[in-house]
């Protein structure tokens, strides 16, 4: 059951508790958008857009990415590059590469990546999610930024999914 509260979880400190909650908030409802999709609606995707599927692919692939950034301090190797470059890039390239899987297979990646986001955030304090950090252009920023960055774009992308499932329900685009 979906929670509509914005409390400290268990096992982390104040702060970084209610962001685990809302990441988990945000999680679940786009989990509830998409658990009964089918590979075809899943791969399905107007001209020149993105299917659902390769939206999935890249709310995993950000929050990996960020988990680099915030916990390793550092950018992607050439080998996540290539892991997970199609999934960041989407467009052409997310067309020729994500395809073809099932909605657990997507739901696996999320789950596994989110997996990996809460067992390093057990190890932080409230203190880390401010430290001041600075891009290589001079911007600076901080962890928890960037984790309201990775809530953010999941968000976004499913209201782009949600709207591609209405509009298939509604006949607007085939399947």
């Amino acid at each position: 059951m979906i929670s509509y509260q914005v409390q400290s979880e268990k096992g982390f400190t104040d702060k970084i508790g209610e962001l685990v909650c809302m990441l988990e908030h945000a999680r679940a409802v786009t989990i509830a958008e998409v658990a009964d999709l089918t590979k075809k609606e899943l791969d399905t995707c107007d001209a020149g857009g993105n299917s659902i599927g390769a939206l999935l692919s890249h709310i995993a692939a950000i929050e990996y990415v960020h988990q680099v950034i915030s916990f390793e301090e550092r950018d992607l190797t050439e080998e996540e590059l290539a892991e997970w470059g199609a999934a960041l890039k989407l467009g052409e390239t997310a067309r020729m590469n994500i395809h073809s899987s099932s909605i657990d297979d997507y739901l696996d990646v999320l789950e596994f990546t989110r997996d990996q986001t809460l067992e390093l955030l057990k190890e932080k304090d409230d203190a880390w999610l401010y430290e001041e950090r600075t891009w290589p252009n001079g911007v600076k920023y901080n962890p928890y930024y960037l984790w309201f960055h990775v809530m953010e774009d999941e968000i976004n992308h499913r209201g782009q999914i949600r709207s591609m499932i209405r509009q298939r329900k509604e006949g607007l685009v085939q399947t």
